[in-house]
């Protein structure tokens, strides 16, 4: 008889104990640098809702996995995809290839080609290859150093409310992010540790967390919210329910030293959500007079 079904946090500690894994992509050295491979899964019933168009959904399969490259601090080589559905049509081909095309071209690279096959539910992998001279672990941060992020948070989160309403515009634009390879890049010689916002910000400072042995103290006035996230949030738990446990909003978690906060601001724009503290102070979040500890939960397939 199988146990019962895994979680798929469990599956990746599982895997983690028996394999090489545990950062955005797997880091290969090669001569005078570093490669970067990392893949991605995404299918309609847990990815591509209703109302998300052809064109965002191959922008969105490149981009996610060329944001695991700009975590690690990475120059993306390459992307290639397979795609598998019950049937294919000459108009959604058309749609979902230019948007893979605009999603590569806006970053700077290439996509190669790939597979397709017959299955049961439209199904995309994606697989994108990287360089980079000294990529950034999720296992390097310190005490005392301070904790930011890129961007604006619950960008997903607002786009799902949007198309139950909708507004389909408004959303497969929300949808469309751009991966922050520049910023992952001109980050690299900085950041000490770095992780893409894939699983949401709470679940992210505990991947984090448990790479580095520290804790975080984190400043609730400071985590900056997508303006829409903000409209359609109704109070302040629906504000952190969609900014900091929904997920899929792919900006970079990282830490700096203090001494290096002038010249990172000079490189990008971000902002500072708190400080690393010792491992035994947990995670947290500060409201008002109140500091409470920060739910680890996340976005999960």
């Amino acid at each position: 008889m199988y146990s019962k079904p895994m979680r798929e946090r469990d599956v990746i500690q599982f895997l983690s104990a028996r394999l090489p894994i545990g950062d955005d992509c797997a880091v290969i050295p090669l001569k005078k640098t570093h490669l970067l491979l990392t893949t991605d899964m995404l299918h309609r019933q847990t990815d591509f809702p209703e109302g998300m168009t052809p064109y965002t959904m191959g922008w969105r399969a490149v981009a996610v996995s060329l944001s695991d490259i700009a975590a690690m601090g990475g120059k993306p080589l390459g992307v290639v995809i397979a795609l598998g559905a019950p049937q294919f049509e000459q108009k959604f081909l058309e749609e979902f290839l230019d948007g893979a095309l605009a999603c590569c071209t806006a970053c700077q690279t290439k996509l190669l080609g790939g597979d397709t096959d017959r299955h049961s539910e439209l199904t995309v992998v994606t697989t994108a290859l990287g360089e980079a001279q000294k990529p950034v672990w999720r296992s390097g941060a310190c005490v005392e150093e301070l904790v930011c992020v890129t961007g604006d948070l619950g960008r997903t989160a607002a786009a799902l409310r949007l198309l139950k309403e909708r507004d389909f515009d408004r959303a497969n634009e929300l949808l469309r992010f751009l991966p922050r390879l520049r910023e992952g890049q001109v980050l690299a010689h900085l950041a000490s540790s770095m992780i893409d916002i894939s699983d949401g910000l709470a679940r992210s400072l505990y991947l984090l967390s448990g790479a580095s042995r520290v804790g975080f103290r984190i400043d609730a006035t400071a985590i900056p919210f997508a303006l829409e996230v903000e409209e359609l949030a109704r109070d302040q738990d629906e504000l952190f329910e969609m900014g900091l446990f929904f997920g899929e909003d792919f900006e970079l978690l990282f830490t700096l030293p203090q001494e290096k906060l002038f010249e990172a601001r000079r490189a990008c724009e971000f902002t500072v959500i708190g400080r690393v503290v010792p491992e035994h102070e947990g995670i947290t979040v500060q409201l008002g007079p109140e500091r409470i500890p920060l739910p680890d939960r996340g976005y999960e397939h």
